[in-house]
């Protein structure tokens, strides 16, 4: 167990760092394109297009970092009334369909896309778009991997979503034990 959690430690550290690059260099790309544009009249198109695809990979990244949290968009109408093993097998089916979806649209699809579009190049970078896509796949293979980890969690009883408390506290970085009943109830 202690192995899995390990692994989930490093994908999260990989992908939030890689998330925080991504996003720096967006601003800094940005920041030069307003300059360029509005300063000395001459708009860069790299960095334009750069930025296209960055937003893309960041994107798709930090959404297979959100679907190993946990924390993803979800309509728990029905899951949030169901309690015990109902729920436990409600979220084990979700976290299957989650993976099935990402291993067979994102990883197979995207690696279909990523093939055929490798002779076609960017416009302003000159580069693949075969490299481009590669996030595709990639960002599925993650989320595969953190659905399997999910999936091992559940199973044993672990729930890493997080709750709106457990959010509240994390934003004002509060460092407390806190639990949070079955009926909601705080407990500091």
């Amino acid at each position: 167990m202690k192995a899995l959690e390990k692994i989930r430690k490093v994908i999260d550290v990989v992908l939030s760092s890689a998330c925080a690059i991504v996003f720096a260099a967006m601003v800094v790309v940005g920041t030069y394109q307003i300059v360029t544009r509005y300063f000395f009249n001459s708009p860069s198109t790299v960095s334009e297009e750069l930025l296209t695809y960055s937003f893309s990979w960041m994107a798709l990244l930090s959404s297979a970092l959100v679907f190993g949290k946990r924390d993803h968009m979800r309509m728990g109408f029905i899951a949030d009334k169901l309690t015990g093993v109902p729920k436990k097998i409600l979220e084990i089916v979700i976290e299957l369909m989650i993976m099935i979806f990402s291993v067979s649209v994102m990883v197979w699809g995207g690696y279909t896309i990523m093939q055929l579009s490798m002779t076609q190049v960017t416009a302003s970078l000159g580069i693949p778009m075969g490299v481009v896509y590669i996030v595709i796949p990639l960002s599925g293979v993650l989320i595969a991997i953190y659905s399997v980890l999910n999936i091992i969690d559940l199973a044993m009883g672990i729930d890493r979503r997080p709750t709106d408390v457990g959010r509240i506290l994390r934003t004002f970085k509060i460092k407390k034990n806190v639990e949070v009943t079955d009926n909601g109830k705080i407990i500091i």
